[in-house]
C-alpha cells in the first residue's frame, strides 16, 4: 500500500502540481464535467444541504448555487494539488491580506491569539500563506488522515512555509505546555463535531446545528483574544485574507457568545456567496437527540 501511495504521489500528483496555472484550470473544467455532470459526486447531499439552508430560494436558484459550487470545488481540487509544489512567490501572487495590523497588534502586546475560520474559499492556500501576514507562529488544528503516507505529505505541504500542524489529539497538551509562545491557533469551526454531547447547539443556515466548542473553551480558559479569518475570492485563483475581531476579552463573554458570533460570521459569508462553501460535507449528520438535549431552536434561551 505504501508503494502504491508513493507511486501515485510522485508519479501523478507532483507532476500535475507542476503544471502552469492556466493548464490547471483547463483540468478543473474537465473535472467539472466528470465529477459533476457525469459522476454526480454527492449531488444528493449537496442539493439537500442547499435546499434546507435556502428554503426561500426557488429550485432554479438552488440549482444555480449547486452548479457554481461544483465549478468552485473543481478549482479547489486543482489548486490544492498545486500546493504540493507551489513556490512562496506564487503563493504571495495569489493570496493577499487586507489588514494584518489587526492581528499583529496582539503580537506587539505579547499576546497569543485564536483565529477562527471555516471551509470557505481556499483554506489550503491560506495554510501556506498565513505565515507571511502575521507575526505570531501560526498553528493549524487538523484531524489526522487514516492514510499515514498522505497524512505525512499533507502536514509537510501545509507546513512547508511556516504553519505548524497540530493534531486534534494534542490540542489540550499544546495549550498546557506552550502557553509561553506567541502563537495564533487556527480553529476551523464549521465541521460536524465528533461528539454531539460536547457540541454547542444553535441555529445555522436555518437548521438546528451542532457546532464545535473547543475554540471558545480554550479562548476563555486562557483568555486569548479571538479573531475571525475571512477569505474573499477576488477572481479565479486569487484570494484575500481579512481579519475581523470577535473579542479581546473572551473571559468576560457569556457562555456560547463567542461560538455564536464566529459561526454567524461564517453564515454571513455563505449567504453572500454560497457557492464558495463546502456543501458536499455532511454537515448536519448529528441530531440534537444524539446529545440527549431538547430541541430549543427558535426558543429564546433564559
Amino acid at each position: 500500500m505504501i508503494i502504491l501511495n508513493a507511486l501515485f504521489y510522485y508519479c501523478f500528483l507532483i507532476p500535475v502540481s507542476m503544471l502552469p496555472f492556466p493548464v490547471m484550470y483547463l483540468l478543473s473544467d474537465f473535472l467539472y464535467l466528470v465529477i459533476y455532470r457525469l459522476a454526480g459526486y454527492r449531488k444528493k447531499v449537496v442539493m439537500q444541504n442547499i435546499s434546507r439552508s435556502f428554503p426561500q430560494k426557488s429550485k432554479t436558484e438552488q440549482q444555480q448555487i449547486m452548479d457554481a459550487f461544483y465549478s468552485h470545488l473543481c478549482d479547489l481540487v486543482v489548486e490544492s494539488i498545486k500546493i504540493f509544489s507551489i513556490s512562496e512567490k506564487q503563493v504571495l501572487q495569489r493570496m493577499t491580506c487586507r489588514n494584518p495590523e489587526l492581528m499583529n497588534k496582539y503580537f506587539d502586546r505579547n499576546k497569543s491569539v485564536i483565529l477562527a475560520g471555516g471551509h470557505y474559499n481556499n483554506w489550503e492556500l491560506f495554510a501556506v500563506a498565513v505565515h507571511k501576514f502575521i507575526s505570531h507562529k501560526p498553528v493549524g488544528i487538523y484531524k489526522p488522515l487514516s492514510n499515514l503516507f498522505f497524512d505525512e505529505k499533507m502536514r509537510q505541504t501545509r507546513g512547508k512555509f511556516g504553519l505548524e500542524m497540530l493534531s486534534t489529539r494534542d490540542v489540550k497538551s499544546f495549550f498546557e505546555t506552550r502557553s509561553g509562545e506567541l502563537t495564533a491557533t487556527i480553529f476551523a469551526i464549521d465541521q460536524s463535531p465528533g461528539n454531539a454531547k460536547s457540541a454547542y447547539w444553535m441555529n445555522f443556515l436555518n437548521q438546528d446545528t451542532a457546532v464545535l466548542f473547543g475554540m471558545e473553551k480554550y479562548a476563555v480558559e486562557y483568555n486569548l483574544p479571538v479573531l475571525f479569518g475571512r477569505l474573499n475570492k477576488l477572481k479565479r485563483g486569487h484570494y484575500e485574507l481579512e481579519f475581523e475581531e470577535i473579542t479581546a476579552a473572551p473571559a468576560e463573554m457569556p457562555y456560547g457568545w463567542i461560538t455564536e458570533k464566529a459561526t454567524s460570521m461564517i453564515e454571513a459569508d455563505i449567504i453572500l456567496a454560497p457557492e464558495f462553501w463546502l456543501w458536499s460535507h455532511k454537515r448536519w449528520k448529528k441530531k440534537r437527540e444524539d446529545a440527549g438535549q431538547p430541541d430549543l431552536t427558535g426558543i429564546e434561551k433564559q
